[in-house]
């Protein structure tokens, strides 16, 4: 029985393709792809240190208000959590909002290149004479 060989056109995907209004494309620089990849994974993890800690911080001064605490061991424990969570929730917060600024700056940077769009006539539109 002799093999049939499968000719390519056989295997081609039927590609639809929608038109696009208008598409506009940036270059970006290896350095500045790195910089923005950088960027958003670090500033995302200090964005979640931040919440947890700040909400570590809220409760403790929730119990530390709404309760009276006997023990002075225990009242400061509970002061130095509240203290130490709150602070460093909120220098964790200040980084990732540096951290998110220089990124939104790049990316502002990166569409700033891209040309003002030159006033172009309407198709149908007669050329004025002069």
């Amino acid at each position: 029985m002799a093999r049939r060989r499968y000719q390519p056109e056989e295997f081609q995907p039927e590609i639809r393709r929608a038109r696009v209004e208008r598409l506009i494309l940036y270059e970006v620089t290896e350095s500045e792809l790195e910089m923005l990849s950088r960027g958003i994974a670090s500033d995302s993890v200090y964005l979640n240190f931040a919440v947890a800690l700040l909400s570590v911080a809220i409760s403790f001064v929730i119990a530390l208000t709404s309760t009276t605490i006997e023990s002075i061991r225990t009242f400061t424990v509970f002061v130095v959590l509240a203290s130490v969570g709150g602070i460093s929730g909120l220098l964790l917060l200040l980084l990732w909002f540096k951290g998110n600024q220089s990124v939104v700056s790049l990316i502002a940077a990166i569409k700033n290149r891209l040309p003002e769009r030159p006033a172009t006539q309407q198709q149908g539109s007669p050329t004025p004479n002069a």
